[in-house]
């Protein structure tokens, strides 16, 4: 596939104006249309998406039900402050969201424009209630950008360096992570939860600890995915010591794994859980929902954001739900997912450089390893693999260093996800052959 000149023109120009943190780089790719599980570019080249917007798609691009939706909503009301008067299209998904979300009481729903905003008011809702400061997270974690988000993130240096000082009072502790673990599962999950408990009897007092924040599968960090044992242990000790356990569902949710939220795997009921990403299909808008008590424990204007709950969102957001209930997505991201499993674990034998497939649903992590023995990760493999890739027509990407991230859209085509599929085995090939050059890896620094 040619990058040609319509696309290079217009990266030089985005080079002039464009702030450097904005974008990680992997292809060089200006978007000029999207439409279900395909992207194109200005130049004709065409892709099949394999990261969803990084699971903000999950009904693919510009599904009908949703646009329709927005288009209707556009020639009503495109917005008003929320903290001054409230829309019919607010109140329906707030109440549309107490009743998918995990747990088994009375809820309520706070709104904002992002998951880092969600994760912020989170923290800010825990403090709060409990009148207690401090926070736990976990290492290799990832929140989103905003300062409270930042702070309990801590999976890559350049997101932090210079941002200090972050939020007081934050204090991480380590992720079960059983594959690169020298420990069984349940002696894993045991050592995590003696670093809290230890964490608690020393300098996170009970009686000064507000809650844990945790994604359910940790994403960023290579699709990470907890051991029962562990979440039984770990609700076990927030409900002895009173501490709120926030649940980042903002990748995971919405049908992306196999259930409308990756909690349910595990059965976990959050006291919050913030959201955001696939919850309007590409449309900004974030949403806070958790006990009832919790989200009348602040006064006005605490929680309010001039742009929140923007009206057209909220519609996106309704059509959303709507296409993936009718159309039965959250039950064929888990059948598809398998597929998709399976097809990795059949290139496990011919090409030792896949060292583990793990995930949920349509969230997937594929580990490419230089050594399977010694199982370290191979920045080098994974983004030549991606790049192949990239010029077969398959817009996949990876990240933690070394992991491929496999999150096509939920509504992907049986036609595109079997081409996409054999696409990734003839990367595979090629690199395994010594077909793609070294020279790629200038272009694809990945994330």
């Amino acid at each position: 596939m040619n990058i040609t000149e319509n696309n290079v023109h217009l990266l030089e120009r985005e080079e002039e104006v464009l702030g450097t943190g904005m974008r990680l780089p992997f292809f060089p790719l200006v978007v000029k249309e999207a439409k279900g599980d395909l992207i194109r570019d200005f130049d004709g080249n065409e892709w099949i998406d394999f990261l969803s917007s990084a699971c903000v798609t999950n009904t693919g691009h510009a599904h009908p039900v949703i646009t329709e939706k927005m288009k209707e909503q556009i020639d009503t009301l495109v917005h008003y402050n929320p903290a001054y008067a409230s829309h019919e299209n607010l109140i329906v998904l707030a109440e549309k969201l107490t009743q998918l979300t995990p747990g088994d009481f009375p809820k309520r729903v706070t709104f904002g424009l992002s998951g880092s905003d969600a994760n912020d008011t989170a923290i800010k809702l825990a403090r709060s209630y409990t009148k207690k400061t401090k926070i736990l997270a976990y290492s290799r974690s990832y929140h989103g950008n905003t300062y409270g988000a930042l702070s309990v993130s801590a999976i890559s240096p350049p997101m932090r360096r210079h941002m200090g000082p972050l939020l007081p009072d934050v204090y991480h502790i380590p992720f079960p992570d059983v594959y690169r673990s020298e420990l069984d599962s349940d002696q894993e999950s045991d050592r995590c939860i003696a670093e809290i408990e230890h964490l608690l009897e020393t300098v996170c007092l009970p009686e000064e600890t507000a809650a844990i924040v945790i994604e359910p599968i940790q994403g960023d960090s290579g699709v990470i995915v907890p051991p029962q044992r562990y979440i039984n242990k770990l609700k076990e000790l927030c409900r002895k010591h009173e501490i709120l356990i926030i649940a980042d569902e903002v990748q995971t949710g919405f049908g992306r794994t196999g259930r409308w939220f990756a909690s349910e795997h595990l059965d976990l009921e959050p006291d919050l859980i913030s959201l955001g990403k696939g919850i309007a299909s590409g449309m900004p808008l974030s949403a806070v929902v958790g006990r009832s008590e919790i989200l009348i424990s602040w006064q006005p204007p605490a929680g309010a954001f001039s742009l929140s709950a923007n009206p057209i969102s909220c519609a996106a957001a309704l059509g959303t739900i709507e296409v993936i209930e009718n159309e039965g997505l959250v039950s064929r991201s888990e059948e598809i997912g398998e597929r998709v499993r399976d097809h990795f674990r059949q290139l496990q034998e011919p090409y030792d450089m896949i060292g583990d497939i793990r995930g949920k649903g349509l969230m997937l992590g594929v580990d490419i390893v230089a050594d399977h023995m010694t199982k370290e990760p191979s920045n080098s493999l994974a983004a030549k693999i991606c790049w192949r890739c990239w010029e077969k027509g398959v817009f996949l990407t990876f990240f933690s260093g070394s992991v491929l991230r496999i999150a096509p859209p939920l509504t992907i085509s049986e036609e595109n996800l079997e081409k996409a599929l054999q696409i990734m085995a003839e990367a595979f090939e090629d690199v395994a052959e010594g077909r793609v050059p070294d020279s790629v890896l200038d272009n694809v620094k990945g994330w």
